[in-house]
């Protein structure tokens, strides 16, 4: 079988988590990194044994790629995923997308045109423990969804500022706040304060350290999200509850709670390289249903995530269904 041929777009930070995965995937062969950071790229490129590249355009007109992995931070998009896909070269995406809905709506519709694979790097959907639950749930109706995303301060500087990453919400606790979206389904409107309380003496700091998020599914089943850099330590996860049942995912383990049992499943994978394999297989048999959560799926999560940040600016419920690019209709108007 033939190795899928890798370029990597942004090296830094969970780009050194996918670089390590494409390596140990038998079908798959990493040829080419690219940075504006020469050192960083010089490093995995020597590391790696992959060509060197400190500008996009250069790298995939010399290279002959069959996939490429998007790790930017969250303002740095600008049009690299339309010259990838207009190559035809397939892609996976680290989240978040972008920062401003209506141009990541664009995105989604020229990588659809293109007709090339693509996925986005929400990891936790892998998880074995994920699959069960959500196996479990498929014939169940959920009343309630409880998660948390509590952590510590990210010192990277782009972090801290607003216009760069757009909060922890868009850009950590998303994963959570997507793994309530894939075990319950989508969401029809947020509701959300924010404030920074006690990290204001953090020069340039300018994100909320402290989230609360209420939303409404689709289904009508009610949800919070709870999230938070202040801690000393890592906790998250999700509770869905529905009569006479409980599904806990803390951390990457399950608990199923019924009313006379109760059983817990410790997961055996690494989901972040689940996830990577599965882009890979996804690649070689041009088989875009191996992924679980693809572009425009990410689109939706991203969407929530934005619009609770306009409803704690606004101070009003935001209705997802009414997003359309920028527009953003008010839950009470």
């Amino acid at each position: 079988m033939r190795k899928v041929k890798v370029g990597f777009v942004g090296v830094g930070g969970i780009a050194g988590v996918h670089l390590e995965n494409v390596k140990k995937c038998d079908h798959a062969e990493i040829v080419a990194v690219c940075d504006i950071v020469e050192e960083s790229a010089k490093k995995k490129g020597l590391e790696f044994n992959a060509a060197v590249y400190t500008d996009l355009d250069e790298m995939l007109e010399n290279e002959a790629l069959d996939a490429v992995f998007v790790c930017v931070p969250p303002f740095a998009h600008g049009e690299i995923e339309e010259k990838i896909v207009k190559r035809g070269i397939h892609l996976l995406v680290e989240k978040p997308l972008g920062l401003d809905l209506e141009t990541v709506q664009k995105k989604a519709k020229v990588i659809k045109e293109s007709g090339v694979i693509c996925g986005v790097g929400y990891c936790l959907r892998y998880l074995d423990t994920v699959a069960k639950a959500k196996d479990y749930l498929k014939d169940k109706t959920i009343a309630m969804v409880r998660g948390h995303y509590i952590t510590s301060f990210v010192p990277t500087p782009w972090y801290r500022e607003i216009n760069k990453s757009g909060g922890q919400l868009v850009e950590q606790s998303t994963h959570t706040l997507d793994l309530m979206r894939y075990l319950a389904g989508d969401i029809e409107q947020v509701y959300a304060n924010m404030r920074l309380q006690v990290l204001s003496d953090i020069p340039n700091m300018d994100i909320p350290d402290v989230t609360s998020v209420n939303v409404i599914f689709e289904s009508g089943a009610v949800g919070h999200l709870d999230s938070s850099i202040i801690q000393f330590d890592h906790r998250s996860g999700i509770e869905i509850l529905g009569k006479d049942f409980r599904v806990v995912i803390d951390g990457t383990n399950l608990t199923i709670a019924e009313k006379d049992s109760s059983n817990t499943y410790q997961s055996k994978v690494d989901f972040y390289l689940e996830q990577d394999r599965r882009f890979i297989e996804a690649v070689l048999k041009g088989d875009a249903a191996l992924l679980l959560s693809s572009y425009e799926d990410g689109v939706k999560t991203l969407a929530a995530t934005l619009a609770a940040n306009k409803s704690n600016e606004v101070g009003l419920p935001i209705n997802l269904s009414a997003l359309e690019g920028e527009k953003i209709t008010l839950a009470n108007q």
